[in-house]
């Protein structure tokens, strides 16, 4: 389980990076609402990503729903899903955050993360009260490029200059 967040619960203005880490560190299972099957979307790039740091991600889509994407069935709603996923990550807007904030809730989930632009307020303290970490406008794959010292590999100015890569962290190893 993850500890206290050290930042206060209902200041979603700012989280800790030992929070996201212990968070991203820790989720192995994440259901991704709102992943797409188009190559060029950003859910898409996001999915892949975490596939490829070793997360498990289930696409829930119900446009897509029986379609594959990246090797995963898609499935309509949250409530269909085979597992109970430890991260539910919505990539929908902040109107259809609540809905899918109560459905995490329902699930068992541990983790409520609204992607990039999604805020709802009164759906991240539901989950709150009912025990779920909450991350608000915030993309995971961003975080753990730039908390596992990834973001200059993409050419994202880091204000280093280097040919070099950083050596990779003792946390990093263990998530790959």
């Amino acid at each position: 389980m993850f500890p206290p967040p050290s930042h206060p619960q209902s200041d979603h203005e700012c989280y800790g990076d030992d929070d996201l880490r212990a968070i991203l560190r820790d989720v192995r299972v994440i259901a991704m609402v709102g992943a797409s099957p188009d190559w060029n979307r950003p859910s898409y790039f996001a999915m892949k990503y975490l596939q490829d740091k070793g997360y498990r991600i289930i696409p829930v889509n119900p446009k897509a729903a029986g379609q594959t994407i990246l090797g995963e069935t898609v499935y309509p709603d949250l409530a269909a899903l085979p597992v109970r996923p430890d991260m539910v990550d919505i990539f929908r807007n902040a109107e259809a955050a609540g809905p899918l904030t109560d459905q995490a809730i329902a699930l068992g989930a541990r983790v409520v993360w609204m992607q990039l632009g999604v805020r709802n307020d009164a759906a991240a303290a539901r989950a709150e009260a009912a025990g779920l970490r909450v991350i608000m406008n915030r993309c995971p794959k961003i975080e753990y490029m730039r908390l596992f010292g990834e973001l200059g590999w993409q050419g994202i100015n880091t204000q280093v200059l280097t040919a070099k890569r950083r050596p990779l962290t003792r946390t990093t190893r263990k998530l790959m």
